[in-house]
């Protein structure tokens, strides 16, 4: 992988101080690696490391931290490939099981573990979603216990906008603007759906699942397939997709794009209780 690290002046607009952007040109090569979650296929030198911190200054609920990602990066003929390896004390593969709670069950909070992959679409690109600015991004997320059982990861939209936009939560910056974020799946089928117990009222065991495999995912939602595995203390995860899906709610890949992204880890965490890396360049030869 042809990787460079250049003085960031091109940052400056991102995230309003001068540091060092990461330059990732994945290598163009005519091996395709097997998205399985087995990283054996990928060599040693084609992973560099990015670091992670939490995306909220002092956030008891975060349980990642400041840590690390090795990511590497392959382009096979029409289509870009990803591997990731950071560290998790634990294989989480529950999210928000029925419990049994005294007369009826009840939706725990248990969450899974994630990654995201998110990617610049348009607008003043900026390292927080909690912010002054205005900007879309396409995103990937893939979940141990949701998107995995599939073998995929949920392709999404986000827009972070300044202005209202109709049922987006709500969330005050620091200069006390109101931002909306809108987070909406791609579309199509994502092979799973919430799962509810025949009866809330009846038990038949102390817990439940709470997610079920529907069928195969379908559409733009299931354009990034991926798969992930959790083996001595570290999760290794693949993720594949077309350079151009030709869909509308996708960032097609382009020769000669220069594209802002970072990753975001969550281990068991809610959408915000997450460690984030700092904005990076995908160039795309």
């Amino acid at each position: 992988m042809k990787y460079i690290t250049f003085l960031a002046s091109i940052m400056l607009s991102i995230t309003g101080f001068a540091q060092e952007v990461k330059l990732f040109e994945p290598p163009v090569v005519s091996v395709a690696p097997k998205i399985d979650g087995d990283l054996s296929d990928w060599q040693p030198g084609e992973f560099h490391t990015i670091a992670v911190s939490s995306a909220i200054t002092d956030d008891e609920k975060n349980r990642v931290g400041e840590s690390n990602i090795d990511l590497a990066m392959r382009i096979v003929g029409d289509r870009i490939f990803f591997a990731a390896r950071w560290a998790d004390s634990s294989e989480s593969l529950v999210y928000r099981p029925w419990i049994w709670r005294g007369t009826r069950y009840r939706r725990g909070s248990t969450q899974d573990d994630k990654i995201a992959l998110r990617f610049e679409i348009s607008g003043e690109y900026n390292r927080s979603m909690i912010v002054d600015a205005d900007y879309v991004v396409d995103v990937w997320v893939w979940s141990s216990a949701r998107s995995n059982l599939i073998g995929i990861a949920e392709d999404q939209i986000h827009t972070i906008s300044t202005k209202p936009i109709e049922n987006a939560p709500e969330y005050e910056s620091e200069n006390g603007t109101i931002i909306f974020i809108d987070r909406i799946g791609d579309s199509g089928v994502q092979g799973f759906a919430s799962k509810k117990p025949a009866s809330r009222k009846v038990k038949t065991e102390s817990r439940l699942p709470s997610i079920e495999v529907v069928g195969s995912a379908q559409g733009s939602i299931a354009d990034v397939s991926a798969k992930g595995v959790w083996k001595d203390g570290f999760w290794t995860t693949e993720f594949s997709r077309k350079l151009d899906t030709g869909n509308s709610d996708d960032r097609a890949f382009t020769s000669g794009d220069q594209i802002h992204f970072q990753l975001a880890v969550f281990d068991e965490g809610y959408e915000e209780h997450k460690s984030i890396s700092e904005p990076a360049l995908l160039i795309i030869p």
